[in-house]
């Protein structure tokens, strides 16, 4: 007896159509490794005096990097860290040894609750106390509602897990003013800093201005291969570089990942606000396809899209695209809490700009929908 071929999986077939895609609809193409370092070879011929190793984080490329991110973020210090897991964790860690607290108010959807194999806990002893639950940002009453010593307080600008929810800019300073009345610092998880300013009305420096120390990461609207940095006052940035020793993340050399940080201030960083209004304009058209939005009106590039389909179906449909269009129209589809409903993420980046938003709406459609 022939025995049979086994029907290759979902996974199995994406991953088999994955390098036939010519098209994307969402954020930006992939790269190979070899494009992507020799990019950054180029990039690194144009740093003048800057071109050379940096030496467990000092000197080089990621000297240049937080001098130019001090300005930015209108902060006196900035240190580079690997990972932002580990920068954040440091933060805190300094916040609260100088509060004399490990109490943390923190929103329920925050990534250190539910992406950290809660390592802020095991490590360091927080005592995270929420702010919120469910989809929304925090304010002023929610603050309130926490009484006793804190710590520290962290507030995620964009709300990822919430759809990327932000506050209002005079919301925002509310809360920055609460956390001063209160005496106890406030800290931004800004891993998407960067794509909150159009929303905000503010620059960077001004929103960084309303906390005492801000978070910002660079692999992900800025396209460097990983890390992160923190801002802040330099008696505790310097005690979070040393947390960044014990943790392991102080390297012989971390020039790689600051060149890649220095390309995306320069290439990505410019063109948020385009991307925010293309975002925008596409959340205008969706919905009269039968494709819902979440936050209706986008405050960031990204948001999430949902469709009345079970997510298998969806997904199927995704493959398919793939496989017969050499089309990457979306991430992967999840069921949502609304039974007969899927969701995914939409992120718009610079493969979104070769559609106009009508083209890529009535392309989304066309996949998911009809």
């Amino acid at each position: 007896m022939t025995e049979q071929t086994p029907t290759p999986t979902l996974a199995e077939r994406a991953r088999a159509a994955q390098p036939g895609i010519t098209r994307w609809l969402l954020f930006r193409p992939p790269v190979t490794p070899e494009q992507e370092l020799r990019d950054l070879a180029d990039v690194v011929a144009g740093l003048g005096d800057g071109a050379r190793w940096d030496r467990y984080g000092t000197g080089g490329p990621v000297a240049l990097l937080e001098s130019r991110l001090a300005e930015l973020l209108g902060k006196p210090a900035v240190a580079f860290f690997p990972s932002g897991v580990m920068a954040q964790q440091s933060m805190l860690r300094v916040w609260c040894d100088r509060q004399d607290s490990r109490r943390v108010a923190i929103p329920a959807l925050s990534h250190l609750l539910h992406h950290e194999e809660d390592g802020p806990r095991l490590l360091h002893g927080f005592d995270f106390r929420m702010l919120t639950e469910g989809a929304r940002v925090p304010g002023v009453d929610d603050l309130d509602a926490i009484p006793g010593q804190l710590g520290a307080v962290l507030l995620e600008l964009p709300l990822r897990d919430a759809g990327y929810l932000l506050p209002s800019w005079e919301d925002l300073e509310a809360f920055s003013a609460a956390c001063r009345e209160r005496g106890v610092p406030l800290h931004l998880d800004g891993a998407r800093l960067w794509e909150s300013t159009p929303h905000l009305g503010r620059s960077l420096a001004e929103v960084a201005g309303l906390a005492d120390s801000v978070y910002v990461s660079f692999y992900k609207g800025l396209g460097g291969l990983a890390g992160a940095a923190l801002a802040g006052p330099e008696d505790e940035i310097e005690q979070a570089r040393t947390w960044r020793t014990r943790h392991g993340g102080t390297l012989f050399s971390l020039m790689p990942y600051a060149v890649a940080a220095l390309r995306g201030l320069d290439q990505h960083l410019p063109r948020m606000a385009e991307f925010h209004e293309r975002a925008q304009e596409m959340a205008k058209l969706l919905p009269e396809r039968g494709i819902r939005v979440l936050p209706e009106e986008p405050h960031t590039n990204a948001f999430r899209i949902f469709v009345e389909a079970p997510a298998d179906s969806l997904n199927e449909r995704l493959v398919t695209a793939m496989e017969q269009d050499h089309l990457m129209a979306s991430a992967t589809w999840d069921a949502s809490e609304v039974p007969g409903w899927s969701w995914t993420e939409f992120t718009v980046g610079p493969a979104t700009m070769e559609w106009t938003a009508a083209e890529a709406a009535a392309e989304l459609a066309r996949i998911f929908v009809d």
